[in-house]
């Protein structure tokens, strides 16, 4: 059996990223499932977010020779587990992640402790998410990335756009963005394996009042498993940002010969209309997230 994977992976090898085929993908999968006893949990999660760099982030994280990526999707940053693949349950969830024999390897060959992990930004706003990775993952290392909520809405905008799923213009959509996600995150309370594109894709505004989805995470893991890191802080220097998220996960330093922006959204300047009342809609939530985590949010909304 081993020498069949091997040279299953040899094959992967010279077909990824574009090239495995579905039937591939899935018997790497049941490889995966049927060996993810010997698959330990990720050390780290990367929870959010959304349009706030966490692509650029995982793309910096995997260049480290200490931080493996996922199996068998190495093109990706997330499972998706906790949010849409959880009634897949733990096993599946643990084939994405390397061996106790792989970790030991990697250790052996580089010199420090190996990191796995992923990043989801859907994980710190959905309902469930933290309470079901407490339960399953109460030692795990949280890292979130925090974005100026006004920029964050607009580049989210544009994403959608990007995609084809959005047919509105900006002030529409935020106009209709009640009435298109009415119920939704009730409903994912209620059906834990239901799956919710709106509440995904047209949160715009709702995913920046950041306090009220962190308070779930907030209550159940200690605040030394979080690091908070703001994406203009990325955006300015992200080989700094880079050293911090290195240290906080206890890897060795490694430097990156550049930092690319992955996943990036250019466009018009948002409409100065818009930005004005969307920063004063957004004043008093990062106020209180501001006195909730005790730092400095660098954001344009005139707080004191």
């Amino acid at each position: 059996m081993r020498y069949v994977v091997s040279a299953m992976r040899d094959r992967v090898k010279q077909l990824v990223p574009t090239q495995v085929t579905e039937q591939v993908r899935e018997s790497l999968v049941g490889y995966g499932v049927q060996t993810s006893d010997r698959r330990p949990l990720p050390d780290f999660l990367v929870i959010g977010t959304k349009r706030g760099g966490t692509t650029s982030l995982w793309n910096y994280l995997i260049q480290h020779p200490l931080v493996p990526r996922l199996f068998p999707a190495w093109n990706t940053k997330s499972t998706h587990y906790f949010e849409e693949h959880w009634r897949r349950g733990e096993a599946w969830y643990r084939s994405h992640f390397p061996t106790r024999r792989q970790r030991a390897a990697l250790q052996r060959r580089h010199g420090g402790p190996v990191r796995a992990g992923e990043a989801a930004p859907l994980y710190m706003f959905h309902p469930l998410a933290a309470e079901r990775v407490a339960a399953l993952m109460p030692s795990v290392k949280l890292v979130v990335l925090l974005r100026d909520p006004v920029q964050r809405a607009y580049s989210h905008w544009k994403e959608r756009r990007t995609h084809g799923v959005e047919p509105l213009d900006f002030a529409a959509a935020l106009a209709a963005e009640q009435e298109r996600t009415a119920g939704e995150r009730a409903r994912l309370v209620a059906e834990p394996e239901y799956v919710s594109e709106a509440y995904d894709w047209y949160t715009y505004r709702a995913r920046g009042r950041y306090l009220e989805h962190l308070e779930p995470w907030l209550d159940r893991f200690d605040r030394t498993q979080f690091l908070f890191l703001l994406s203009e802080d990325l955006y300015r220097d992200a080989r700094s940002t880079y050293r911090r998220t290195l240290s906080f996960l206890g890897l060795p330093a490694y430097d990156l010969a550049s930092f690319r922006v992955y996943n990036d959204r250019r466009g018009a300047p948002l409409d100065p209309a818009l930005q004005a009342e969307l920063t004063a809609y957004y004043r008093p939530y990062n106020d209180a997230l501001r006195r909730r985590l005790g730092v400095d949010l660098d954001w344009p909304d005139g707080a004191s």
